[in-house]
């Protein structure tokens, strides 16, 4: 009875281990088929070279660097717009800015004293994965409108932290004029000289916002919600405000980067992103979360030090040249994406339609979409379907690129750079992938190249409809 008694046991250990391992499979097997987590890292007038592994050669970025190696480095990647609030834009929506009213011909951003913003029949990259169980949250910049309507919370985001338009609006009167103060040291600008607020959800708690302590604060915001939210699907939208002008910094990166205040500034940001990626695998997430790294647009060049640097790309932002639009993109989710260096065509309007079918969101279909799936590039680095992309500059396609090559139909410069506004019966033309920094006009070699981005350009204008310009009212 006792041998008896002892093989039941035993019998009956092996059933309760059976049944052990098969409740685990089928619990990894539930947390492999959860959507994923996505979380978007965006930084403001940041240059095509103003990272480590996109060849800056003094400013570090060990924790970028690791997101390319370990995932894919795009080097084909635009914004949506050379300025910051149609870039945005165009980001959370997937469309064309001209599309939504939030381009102008009279004013190229949201300003403290805009009367709109981006509206509400515009469906956000929020909305879209909210519809399928998403939690999300905007955190840093915002700039597509200060009032409360057109706030996150109104946008499909659950939780906003952060100011409503750029760093540098809102300067406290009294001041010398705008292009005159950036003249004096760096140690005479105060960040209490922009009473920018800070908001969370609709509530201001901050006048003026430190920004000496905003970027690492941004970063544990995203740290705290992404651990507040870990079992159920989120979606982070991390904006930070700088590299744009004023340059601040905590006491901790300060004077440590040999790129001087700018240096420190990204390597700050830098350190932030390093917080979330280490946050992601200590709480079991890093294999099941999509991180993206770019930017809303080039490097603003008449900061001089205190501006980026586009690398080999020509003139930076406001303008339609390349150093104003390529910018840096970052993907990374470890076991999932495919990595490498991705030469193909890709936008920050593309992240609307990947997100959602990676999501499993349907898209709408009762308007235009510029937003194209990559992910089969990125998980098996195959060809994904966008092949254009159009420059606007406000209203006006300045340039478009099929392919290879890129015409401009009119060129013109950014802030008193680069020269006044040339159209061009006869496009220039260039090979992009031969001639990056745009240098050598090929256009008399290659009619044939003209006529057909001719034709997309007609085929694109004749399908357009225009949004009604959201930018141009102010109080």
């Amino acid at each position: 009875m006792q041998t008896q008694g002892k093989l039941l046991v035993v019998i009956l250990g092996i059933f309760l281990i059976s049944c052990s391992e098969k409740s685990a499979e089928t619990k990894s097997s539930t947390k492999e088929k959860s959507p994923p987590n996505f979380v978007v890292i965006f930084a403001d007038d940041l240059g095509y070279g103003d990272l480590g592994t996109y060849g800056h050669p003094t400013i570090k970025t060990p924790n970028l660097d690791r997101m390319a190696q370990e995932g894919q480095k795009w080097t084909n990647f635009y914004a949506g717009a050379s300025v910051c609030t149609p870039s945005r834009a165009a980001l959370l929506t997937g469309r064309l800015p001209v599309r939504s009213g939030m381009a102008s011909s009279k004013q190229r951003v949201l300003f403290p004293d805009s009367k709109n913003g981006l509206p509400a029949s515009e469906i956000t990259l929020a909305e879209q994965l909210k519809k399928v169980g998403y939690s999300t949250a905007a955190i840093g910049k915002w700039h597509l409108g200060h009032k409360e309507q057109y706030l996150p919370t109104n946008h499909g985001f659950d939780y906003y932290f952060g100011i409503p338009y750029s760093n540098d609006m809102d300067m406290v009167s009294g001041l010398a004029p705008y292009w005159e103060y950036w003249q004096q040291p760096n140690d005479s600008i105060k960040t209490e000289h922009f009473n920018v607020p800070l908001f969370r959800n609709t509530e201001i708690i901050e006048r003026p916002a430190n920004q000496n302590t905003i970027t690492t604060r941004y970063s544990n915001e995203a740290v705290s919600y992404i651990k507040k939210n870990k079992d159920s699907p989120f979606f982070v939208y991390l904006a930070h405000n700088l590299p744009h002008i004023p340059l601040f910094v905590s006491d901790e990166f300060k004077g440590t980067s040999e790129r001087g205040l700018y240096g420190d500034v990204l390597e700050e940001i830098d350190n932030g992103v390093g917080k979330i990626l280490k946050t992601l695998e200590d709480e079991g997430l890093a294999e099941n979360t999509i991180v993206v790294f770019t930017s809303d647009n080039g490097p603003w060049l008449p900061f001089k030090l205190n501006g980026g640097s586009a690398g080999l790309l020509r003139a930076g932002k406001g303008t339609t040249w390349e150093g104003g639009m390529r910018e840096p993109g970052i993907f990374w989710a470890p076991g999932q994406i495919k990595p490498g260096v991705v030469t193909a065509l890709g936008s920050t309007m593309d992240l609307f339609a990947t997100f959602s079918k990676i999501a499993g969101a349907s898209l709408p279909e009762d308007r235009i979409l510029d937003s194209h799936d990559l992910s089969p590039t990125l998980f098996a680095q195959e060809a994904n379907t966008r092949k254009s992309v159009v420059y606007y500059r406000g209203t006006e396609i300045y340039a478009v690129r099929l392919g290879d090559y890129k015409a401009h139909f009119i060129i013109q410069g950014a802030y008193g750079q680069f020269g006044k506004r040339e159209e061009h019966k006869k496009p220039l033309l260039y090979n992009l992938s031969h001639d990056p920094s745009e240098q050598f006009d090929i256009a008399e070699k290659h009619p044939e190249i003209l006529k057909q981005i001719q034709e997309l350009v007609t085929n694109h204008s004749a399908n357009l409809v225009r949004g009604e310009d959201q930018l141009a009212d102010r109080e």
